[in-house]
């Protein structure tokens, strides 16, 4: 009886040594939508920002990809200025070893989004495609100064004139 318990102890334990490292990739791991969309907010990524060089903050997420395909790649801001996003530099997207070197702008804009503070519209950028080949677990990552310390959350009191980044989309692209 006692090495049936020790056998049962022994197994379990070895089924269940997860380390801190996974779960932290756990809880940024995103999956695939039904209709093929992939949504990768901001607030759910792994992030580093540097206050010396924050056009160098670095926003990472591990993507679940079960129906391969085109996807088109989109940022979504939320912003005063709906002319204007104010990206001082380029934002950086890189997936499957392609990088996509994008200034954002206002491509399609949309009034009192649920999900955004009041007085802010939501500013959706085109920054280009991906094409996945097969399913499977994906990094991707995104480069801009406009990626804040997780404990930052959403500024109180921005500038009027200020736009934070929200989200990256992945829409399927379709024939």
């Amino acid at each position: 009886m006692y090495f049936i318990g020790l056998a049962i102890i022994l197994f379990w334990s070895c089924g269940n040594n997860r380390t801190s490292k996974d779960l932290q990739n756990a809880e940024n791991m995103v999956l695939q939508q039904d209709d093929g969309t992939i949504s990768l907010k901001l607030d759910k990524a792994v992030r580093y920002c540097d206050a010396a060089e924050p056009s160098e903050n670095t926003a990472e997420w591990e993507v679940v990809v079960s129906r391969p395909g085109s996807f088109k790649i989109w940022l979504s801001s939320a912003t005063k200025d709906t002319t204007d996003l104010h990206y001082a530099n380029s934002v950086k997207i890189s997936f499957l070893d392609k990088q996509l070197d994008v200034v954002p702008a206002c491509d399609k804009i949309i009034q009192n989004p649920a999900e955004f503070p009041l007085s802010y519209f939501r500013a959706d950028s085109y920054l280009g495609s991906f094409f996945v080949a097969e399913p499977g677990k994906y990094n991707l990552q995104i480069i801009s100064e406009k990626v804040i310390a997780k404990n930052s959350g959403i500024p109180k009191t921005p500038p009027a004139d200020d736009t934070i980044l929200m989200s990256v989309i992945l829409t399927p692209m379709t024939r």
